[in-house]
């Protein structure tokens, strides 16, 4: 399994990253530990979480969940924290389940960081990200109001300074390792760079957001920051929720599904998004691919790309995952996708 370096830090990640957002929900106890064990064992060193989890949909009576069952592994045998880089989230504005919906400030950061580690039975987080910036964002088919994009810049920096020296106060006292930013613009990566750079905090060292076949917004300003900057993108939903896989086309939803939970995909369910699923899927069985494994595959090509975070509910899921993570993807493939996109720049 390929590593590589999170941003200018010393830790060294898998290539591919084990999503955990539904554990506790759809995923118990065992099956969720054994999908630790299986990724392990493909060389996969890399979870990622989030205080809130388990997702789709967030209920109070689950909030930390997720967390509390890669504690119960890691508390299992001594010696395994060492083999997992582990990242988790700080909830943000607007997450009204988690600290009223308060948002990311000097004054929750600690408590934050205190209450996954208590649940994730760990004395560091080695990766500690802000799950969306406070000033709102337009990531998953949202745009922002007015209000949103007009907020004093000033205001928005004196909170990004407060952030950074709290979370160097963490660092100093060794409970997070590294900071990173999730849903993030062009913009806020910049902002957050230049104020950790000019002063003794941590430095953004990844983003992670949507990214897959079907979701390219990050190939324009965002993968020009990422690659120059080395804030490397973690990228979520690489099989976009599961249309990649084509088990939702012609209508189908099968039992148990996301679709079944979430009928609208978190708004990627257009007549667009399943015409460039049947075209990504003729082109994968034109080369003889698993249109998983292409999926996944191309994403992880992509040279800004520092992780690919996939997620499993079912062992059969992440079998079919794992068996791919050595598909390399040929001149010819890559020529077809970049056909592919111009046909459906942007299906959701």
């Amino acid at each position: 399994m390929k590593k590589n370096r999170l941003g200018r830090t010393e830790l060294l990640v898998s290539n591919y990253c084990l999503g955990t957002m539904t554990w506790g929900s759809q995923t118990g106890t065992r099956r969720a530990h054994a999908q630790i064990d299986a990724a392990r064992d493909h060389g996969i060193n890399f979870i990622d979480t989030s205080e809130i989890y388990p997702m789709d949909p967030v209920r109070p009576e689950t909030i930390g969940r997720t967390e509390r069952i890669i504690g119960l592994w890691l508390d299992g045998a001594p010696g395994r924290r060492s083999d997992v880089i582990l990242a988790t989230k700080h909830a943000g504005q607007g997450m009204r389940m988690v600290r009223g919906g308060a948002p990311i400030s000097a004054a929750t950061i600690p408590e934050a960081v205190e209450g996954s580690l208590r649940r994730l039975k760990t004395d560091y987080i080695d990766l500690y990200q802000f799950h969306w910036p406070n000033r709102g964002s337009y990531h998953f088919r949202r745009n922002w109001d007015q209000e949103a994009a007009t907020r004093d810049p000033r205001r928005i920096a004196d909170n990004m300074i407060d952030c950074l020296d709290a979370l160097e106060a963490e660092r100093r006292r060794g409970t997070i390792r590294a900071f990173g930013l999730c849903n993030e613009t062009a913009w806020g990566l910049t902002r957050w760079i230049a104020l950790a750079e000019g002063r003794a905090a941590p430095r953004p060292a990844t983003i992670q957001n949507d990214y897959s076949l079907l979701q390219r917004q990050f190939d324009t300003d965002l993968a020009e920051v990422s690659l120059h900057e080395e804030a490397g993108l973690l990228a979520s939903a690489p099989l976009s929720a599961g249309l990649l896989t084509g088990k939702y086309q012609g209508g189908a939803v099968p039992q148990g599904s996301r679709r079944a939970r979430i009928p609208d995909l978190n708004n990627r369910v257009t007549p667009g998004s399943f015409a460039a699923v049947d075209d990504y899927m003729d082109i994968a069985f034109k080369h003889d691919l698993d249109p998983v494994h292409m999926a996944l595959a191309w994403v992880a090509s992509r040279p800004f790309v520092t992780s690919v975070v996939f997620g499993a509910h079912t062992g059969e899921q992440l079998d079919r995952v794992l068996a791919g993570l050595d598909t390399r993807l040929g001149e010819e493939v890559l020529r077809d996708i970049d056909l592919a996109h111009g046909d459906h720049p942007q299906p959701y």
